[in-house]
C-alpha cells in the first residue's frame, strides 16, 4: 500500500505533539513496509514494526471470536507497546510506565484516521484530455455578480 509520505509524516507529529505520553511512533502497512516514524530513517524503525507485527500475529493467533484484532498494549516495568490496526495500516507506539491507556489509544487511533493511503494513479487513454476552460475577467465577473443581485424595492408613498 501507498502512503502519501507527507501524511503519515504529519500524522506522526501531531501525534508527539499532543500526547506527551508517546516516546516513539511507527505508521506500516500489513506487509510491514514502514511509512512514517518518528524515529527517522533508522532500522529501529523498522524494528519496531516488526516486533508490533509480530505481537499482533501472536495476539491474532490466541484471541477468541471471529472479530478482527484492531488494538492491543502490551505492559512491562519499563513502559508499554500499544498497537492499532484499521484495515491494512498500523500505528504502533512505546510509552514510559503506567501510561493512560484509553487516551493512548484514542490519540492513536485519531493519529491513523489522519494517515490517507494515496490513491492509485488513473491512466487516461491518449487524447482524453479536456480542453482548458475560458479565465474570466475581472469584468465579467462583475456583470454576473451584478445580475444576481434582487432589485431593490421602493417602498410606496404613504398616503
Amino acid at each position: 500500500m501507498l502512503w502519501t509520505e507527507m501524511d503519515a509524516q504529519q500524522a506522526l507529529a501531531d501525534l508527539t505533539e499532543i500526547s506527551s505520553q508517546i516516546q516513539a511512533a511507527v505508521v506500516f502497512d500489513d506487509t510491514g513496509k514502514v511509512a512514517a516514524s518518528t524515529l527517522g530513517d533508522s532500522p529501529r524503525a523498522e524494528e519496531l514494526a516488526q516486533a508490533a507485527g509480530g505481537l499482533l500475529a501472536a495476539a491474532e493467533a490466541v484471541k477468541t471470536g471471529e472479530s478482527a484484532l484492531t488494538q492491543l498494549e502490551v505492559a512491562t516495568g519499563e513502559g508499554s507497546v500499544f498497537v492499532v490496526r484499521a484495515g491494512k495500516t498500523v500505528i504502533a507506539a512505546t510509552t514510559g510506565s503506567n501510561p493512560t491507556a484509553g487516551l493512548v489509544f484514542y490519540d492513536l487511533k485519531s493519529a491513523l484516521r489522519n494517515v490517507k493511503p494515496k490513491p492509485a494513479a488513473e491512466k487516461k487513454p491518449a487524447g482524453t484530455t479536456k480542453p482548458a476552460a475560458a479565465k474570466k475577467t475581472a469584468t465579467a465577473a462583475k456583470k454576473k455578480t451584478a445580475a444576481r443581485k434582487p432589485a431593490t424595492r421602493k417602498k410606496p408613498d404613504a398616503p
